[in-house]
């Protein structure tokens, strides 16, 4: 298999955490997004939405999405349950971390990290604030009475929400007020295999 990444992407870092854990061989190409390489006429054809984490496997097919490569490597593994309700469960939470938690975490850390102190952009930052830690607060409610999102183990649903929210300071998240937030982050981290986000 070959995935196109981008070393300091959350997305990216969710499928390079998922086949640390399943010791799944993979050759990682890195695309810089930030010079453009996922537009280009070769990336395109492979991954029409010119964007990464896009897997290919060994036949070829390409599959783009985080989350649906989360989803596709962990069948028959620990990462994925059996049941149904559970698997609609962790899907249930891959959905809220794409659509309440990764467009505002995510978006913050990347305007701080990869914009000049004057940019425009700038001037999202309190409303990324606010919907983040209103996702934040939705996840620390959850967590008050388990130790993972689903059932009793590590699953998808962790993982997608880990690699976002672990390095939420660096989108200016104060992570202090969430206790739970943060009991649930060392459990993650302390689950082995593990690899920083920094780790290709």
């Amino acid at each position: 298999m070959r995935l196109y990444d981008f070393l300091d992407s959350g997305n990216g870092y969710k499928a390079r955490l998922l086949l640390h854990k399943l010791g799944s061989p993979y050759d990682r190409i890195e695309l810089d997004i930030l010079e453009g390489e996922t537009r280009t006429e070769a990336f395109l054809a492979k991954n029409p939405n010119g964007r990464v984490p896009a897997l290919e496997l060994d036949d070829g097919t390409v599959l783009p999405e985080s989350n649906a490569i989360l989803v596709y490597l962990a069948e028959g593994s620990r990462f994925l349950p059996q049941d149904r309700l559970a698997r609609a469960q962790c899907l249930q939470w891959m959905f809220f971390e794409q659509y309440n938690h990764e467009p505002s975490i995510a978006v913050a850390r990347y305007i701080l990290r990869h914009t000049p102190d004057g940019s425009p952009r700038r001037a999202e930052l309190p409303t990324l604030a606010e919907k983040g830690n209103a996702a934040l607060g939705v996840m620390e409610r959850h967590l008050e009475s388990r130790q993972y999102f689903v059932g009793d183990q590590l699953s998808v649903a962790d993982i997608a929400l880990y690699a976002y929210t672990h390095v939420a300071d660096q989108g200016g998240f104060d992570l202090s007020g969430y206790p739970n937030v943060q009991a649930w982050l060392a459990r993650v981290a302390s689950d082995s295999p593990h690899i920083p986000i920094t780790a290709g």
